[in-house]
């Protein structure tokens, strides 16, 4: 595929473009990231827009993304207690400092300003057919606002950047935008998006599967009115409508681990997926992170480890379709804080949702947009409406792919059972944080929770506030912007 394999040569051609080398990091904010370079042909505007797909290929979108919606919830447990940084995303005691914070404010920041380099350059490339440059347009503007989305869901409102090529202390060292409007900026490139991708790029095996596409923009729109400040529940079910009745006919597997089984990628029920060449430079190196000694190849402890409390909602609802595919659970020779301080090779349990580790070169792909999650968020929205069957059969088709009988909650239990379902569902895949925050649950979640640290014989303490909803803006990036406010807390 032309979108994938020259994302190797092109990852340089970007770091070069933005200025990324350790002298740029020290003088300038990440968020200004700057580009002089010329482009003159539709080669080059092509090149460029792989360069914005290829920051799908950070860190957060291979492994960080389940540190913050899994590992700072109540879904997993950090993993080595000697890697502080992640340890602290567990205790949800996360300083300003963190390096993780840094890291993925910074790549965010990168795709933004790749996509702001093929927006401000295309204008001048005339070879361009009207309907590709529209395409290409669209397909920036969709990434653009894929970035923007996870930058204010973690820190609140952020600088909106659209300008390059200028390195102007005036336009570069810029406030924060609030969080009202940076969702504004998100929605206009969702729409724009929409209203000029294609519902697919065709089914040769020579398509470009990674590519946004209308289905994808409506997916996300979807997602942004639902964790908007206002929740407009009205426009999360026009936009999962649009997905639900796509000419791009989504729809779900009929089993649910074949979702999993590392075989079946860009399918039915994919919308965007962050895309994976096994044992070429392109692989996923995530997997080696999260799988068990058995299939990793290696004997050190793993990170997100999935929490008992996870757990025990799969043995609640008899989940076993789910738990199997989600967790695999093996004998280990270390010490683990949760599972087993006094016996050393007890069973502890491993996140298994990418099943392939292949020495850090997987092919394991990321679901970034599927249709389970869309239906449920469209059952969430009809259930805070009161709309129809309040989401139900919606539910209960979920359900029923996993082998479990329809939903038994009545009309002023479904937004509780449909939280539960999109736990059950989207494990390890980045939504736990997003969804208890949306639905005004994350405090009493983390303050509820009993979680019995072996080691000290004491309970953790979460401490979990209002403050902690956000993460903090990153220290390093305050002290090169000084226009930049902190957060609350910090």
């Amino acid at each position: 595929m032309k979108l994938l394999k020259n994302i190797a040569m092109l990852c340089v051609i970007a770091f070069i473009n933005q200025g990324c080398g350790s002298d740029f990091l020290d003088l300038e904010p990440i968020s200004s990231s700057t580009t002089g370079n010329s482009y003159k042909t539709e080669d080059d505007i092509e090149a460029a827009l792989v360069a914005v797909y290829n920051s799908l290929h950070n860190e957060f979108y291979t492994w960080d993304n389940v540190l913050m919606g899994d590992v700072r919830s109540d879904n997993c447990y950090a993993g080595p207690p000697d890697d502080v940084d992640i340890w602290a995303y567990d205790q949800l005691t996360i300083a300003s400092n963190n390096s993780r914070i840094f890291n993925n404010w910074r790549d965010f920041y990168r795709g933004i300003s790749r996509a702001n380099v093929v927006l401000d350059k295309i204008e001048g490339i005339e070879e361009l057919s009207n309907t590709r440059k529209h395409q290409i347009i669209g397909e920036a503007r969709f990434l653009r606002a894929f970035y923007y989305f996870d930058l204010v869901k973690q820190y609140g409102g952020v600088p909106i950047v659209e300008q390059t090529g200028t390195a102007d202390p005036d336009k570069t060292q810029i406030p924060r935008n609030t969080i009202e409007e940076v969702y504004a900026f998100i929605t206009a490139d969702l729409e724009f998006a929409s209203a000029n991708l294609p519902d697919s790029y065709g089914l040769g095996m020579d398509v470009d599967k990674g590519r946004a596409t209308k289905g994808a923009s409506n997916a996300l729109l979807a997602k942004v009115w639902a964790q908007h400040p206002l929740h407009d529940y009205a426009k999360v079910i026009q936009y999962a409508d649009a997905v639900i009745n796509s000419a791009a006919g989504y729809a779900l597997l009929g089993d649910y681990p074949t979702l999993f089984n590392g075989n079946n990628y860009n399918n039915s029920e994919s919308i965007f997926e962050a895309q994976y060449i096994g044992g070429t430079p392109q692989g996923n190196w995530g997997p080696q992170l999260f799988l068990p000694p058995s299939i990793s190849g290696d004997g050190w402890r793993k990170y997100a480890t999935p929490s008992k409390n996870l757990i025990n909602a799969y043995t609640s609802e008899l989940d076993v379709v789910r738990v199997n595919t989600n967790i695999i659970t093996e004998r280990v020779p270390w010490v683990d804080e949760y599972y087993n301080a006094d016996l050393p090779f007890t069973p502890v349990p491993f996140a298994y949702k990418q099943k392939n580790a292949d020495g850090w070169n997987s092919g394991d792909q990321v679901y970034l947009l599927r249709l389970a999650d869309i239906l449920l968020l469209k059952a969430e929205a009809m259930a805070y409406l009161n709309e129809g069957d309040f989401g139900r059969s919606l539910v209960d088709q979920i359900r029923n792919r996993a082998g479990l009988a329809n939903t038994a909650a009545t009309n002023g239990e479904m937004l509780d059972a449909i939280l539960l379902e999109r736990r059950l569902e989207l494990a390890l895949e980045n939504h736990r944080w997003d969804d208890l925050v949306r639905n005004d649950k994350i405090i009493e979640t983390m303050n509820n929770l009993q979680e019995l640290n072996l080691i000290t014989d004491e309970f953790v303490d979460y401490d979990m506030n209002e403050n902690k909803i956000l993460l903090p803006i990153p220290l390093n990036e305050i002290d090169r912007n000084p226009a930049l406010e902190q957060n609350p807390g910090y």
